[in-house]
């Protein structure tokens, strides 16, 4: 058996600048519960971590002690954001010597402790992969130095209204000219296959598009390029405000999206908003399998569809300092792919509404 075969998302790391304030945004707006952190106070040189849980989703937040952290090197180039995709796997120690003698760079290298074996390589930008293994004697969501918080299991307490379940996919934006080589990296170092790949263009637009997934099926990359002989787009904008490749958005998915969305802006999360055209339009392009086309108007909720079914997914309005990382709300009845047919479709619908605007891609909602 591959060292590869069972990879799945375990947690994704965040570096952040203030821990408090971070954890407590992801209990209000998401509610995310803390189920560990590190040792409470703030010393200087002392690293402080909080993880998070909701349903199947576990985030570990960090907060650098020293300038020297390498979380604090992220913050300093990055802002808040995505500095790890950690994986799990039944043996960390063969998926790291594999990776690693297939080309990974490593990072850090093997380490146990309170019952879990961890070993890094790099991925893509800034970002790593922690390959996180628990021994028979670990708790099943037990992160070596952090103490497990008394009270519901991670993600289920009993005032949390919203529905998340699981990372659905993480969206990457790289550099131009870096899109098959990061493809070719995952495909060689942890044995990924491609599983979609598309060319979008809207109006003077254009992006490639490429879906990378472990052999496991659990661990999606969706990897985005910008086509520099375009008009630049949302993709461009990521990485000159980021400062270089990174996760752009992580989708969550969830069982019913109008009931989610109504309890997440209840929370004060904010979505985008999408024209009354789209709506109109939509009747033409599909039948609705699940949910009518009011109550997704009412909602902002898209609606695209596949050989094997329906997707519904709605975006987050970004409120980061450098507006670069959002969030995904996403619900698959059948389909597989990413909800592409979308952009088109809202591309139009705004440039319908805007009969004498330029189509040069500008809105906001519209904008790749």
């Amino acid at each position: 058996m591959s060292a590869f075969e069972e990879l799945g998302v375990d947690y994704v790391g965040f570096a952040v600048g203030d821990l408090d304030q971070a954890s407590a945004w992801w209990a209000d707006r998401y509610g995310m519960s803390v189920y560990a952190r590190s040792p409470d106070g703030r010393h200087e040189g002392r690293v402080r971590t909080a993880a998070m849980a909701k349903g199947d989703i576990r985030l570990v937040l960090v907060e650098a002690g020293s300038a020297d952290h390498p979380a604090a090197a992220y913050t300093e180039r990055h802002g808040d954001g995505v500095c790890d995709i950690a994986l799990s796997t039944p043996d960390a120690a063969a998926a790291f010597e594999e990776a690693v003698r297939r080309g990974a760079r490593p990072v850090e290298r093997l380490r146990q402790r309170d019952g879990v074996v961890t070993a890094s390589i790099a991925g893509f930008g800034d970002v790593t992969h922690t390959f996180v293994q628990r021994l028979s004697s670990a708790d099943a969501h037990a992160l070596p130095g952090l103490t497990p918080r008394t009270g519901p299991p991670p993600g289920h307490g009993a005032a949390d209204s919203t529905g998340l379940k699981s990372v659905d996919h993480f969206a990457v934006c790289v550099e131009a000219g870096q899109l098959t080589p990061t493809v070719a990296y995952y495909e060689t170092v942890l044995d990924f296959r491609t599983v979609f790949s598309e060319r979008i263009l809207v109006g003077r637009q254009a992006m490639d598009s490429i879906a990378v997934q472990s052999r496991s099926g659990t661990v999606t990359l969706t990897i985005l390029e910008p086509d520099l002989t375009k008009e630049p787009g949302q993709v461009d904008r990521f990485i000159k405000d980021h400062g270089g490749a990174g996760v752009q958005h992580i989708a969550f998915t969830t069982d019913d999206i109008t009931r989610e969305v109504s309890a997440l802006g209840a929370r004060g999360v904010e979505f985008l908003t999408t024209p009354g055209t789209y709506y109109e339009q939509l009747r033409e392009r599909l039948r609705l399998r699940r949910y009518t086309a009011d109550r997704l108007r009412e909602l902002n909720v898209l609606v695209d569809e596949d050989q094997d079914g329906q997707l519904l997914q709605i975006f987050t309005r970004s409120v980061h300092p450098r507006s670069t990382l959002f969030f995904e709300i996403i619900e698959r009845a059948g389909a597989r792919t990413f909800g592409s047919g979308n952009i088109k479709a809202l591309y139009a619908a705004v440039e319908a509404e805007r009969p004498h605007a330029a189509a040069d891609g500008t809105s906001r909602e519209a904008s790749l």
